[in-house]
């Protein structure tokens, strides 16, 4: 086992807050696109493209909650050009203004540099979107001493599953692979202390590529997504193969008892049908399904597309876009919503009262 040098773990950690950095300018770039807060604009007789205006990208986030004031969300956006997410479109300022100036994501013009940094944290996130997406996915929540830790696999496991999609040629190349992920602050050793190796140590993704990231995050230093262990719990709220574990709080529901088909279509049965227009974002729907038919929403992320649309805890679910599903599992049900368009069409039974 090779300790991890003090230097190498500082650098990691910086490069993890700037991947999240990364992560959460990104979402925030797909959702103004679908809001078409980005678009060619004319100043000074010269048109620009795909950029947005200071002022109305702050009137947006305190619209939408992403920042509770207008100088905080001036400070979002300053933390973002900090980190070279976002610029002036003339480099003229340096500091973002709630003013009337034109930035852009440089994810638009393609002045984002393709470093070293950027490279391992694509492959990274098309890495773990590979793996978690799987029916039997190597990532699992274990446990380790008194801790329990997510998104975690061996060592040895990464390099089989590698080798196995032809990510890899071999386990000498498949190491080398990981140990780039680990300094740049993708995986690490559960304790943070070892560097990768082909074992039976436990690694993790120290970045959950599909949480749905709140802006004022950004602003938090240390970062609050530093430590797994101690992460808001991760979001349920992408429609993937889940640990049996949810969070248990106000948007998570478990039912009281089994219900039955057979009790949900009873003539007179104590239940609506209701139909729901999802139009998922860049991170999902927004809910979990759990149960062997019928199956219920168990959670609803409450900023997500699905709570915007009306959907409730425990509502069961009828249909999905005009298939009946009343006596499909959650799994083939999942399969059925991530094959179908983004504008998902749900129909569900709600419970009276």
């Amino acid at each position: 086992m090779e300790p991890l040098s003090r230097s190498l773990g500082d650098r990691a950690g910086e490069n993890q807050r700037r991947a999240e950095l990364g992560l959460a300018g990104e979402q925030l770039r797909l959702r103004l696109h679908n809001a078409k807060l980005i678009k060619d604009r004319c100043q000074d007789t010269r048109t620009y493209p795909n950029c947005l205006v200071g002022k109305e990208l702050v009137d947006w986030l305190v619209e939408h909650s992403e920042a509770p004031d207008r100088p905080t969300a001036v400070s979002i956006m300053q933390r973002l050009m900090d980190y070279n997410v976002v610029h002036h479109v003339c480099d003229e300022h340096a500091a973002f203004k709630d003013a009337r100036l034109l930035y852009r994501f440089r994810n638009d013009d393609g002045t984002l540099s393709p470093s070293k940094q950027v490279k391992v944290c694509v492959r990274g996130q098309r890495l773990y979107d590979m793996i978690s997406s799987q029916e039997e996915s190597i990532l699992q929540v274990r446990e380790q001493g008194s801790e329990r830790y997510r998104r975690t696999f061996l060592g040895r496991q990464m390099l089989d599953w590698l080798l196995d999609h032809g990510e890899v040629s071999d386990r000498e190349e498949g190491v080398k692979l990981c140990r780039e992920l680990l300094e740049y602050g993708i995986i690490q050793h559960v304790s943070g202390h070892q560097h990768f190796s082909d074992s039976e140590m436990l690694f993790q993704f120290t970045i959950n590529f599909r949480r749905r990231r709140k802006l004022i995050e950004v602003l938090s230093d240390p970062d609050p997504f530093m430590d797994p262990k101690q992460e808001s719990p991760d979001s349920p709220f992408c429609l993937r193969k889940l640990s049996a574990d949810l969070p248990h709080n106000s948007f998570v529901c478990m039912l009281k008892r089994p219900v039955t088909v057979e009790e949900l279509l009873c003539p007179g049965a104590p239940y609506v049908r209701k139909m729901l227009n999802i139009l998922g974002d860049d991170v999902g729907w927004g809910f979990v399904i759990r149960g062997s038919g019928p199956c219920h929403i168990q959670a609803v992320d409450p900023g997500g597309p699905a709570a915007a649309a009306g959907m409730k805890l425990c509502q069961f679910i009828y249909a999905v876009n005009g298939t009946c599903c009343l006596r499909y599992d959650c799994q083939t049900i999942n399969r059925l919503i991530v094959a179908g368009p983004r504008a998902l069409i749900l129909e569900v039974l709600e419970p009276l009262g």
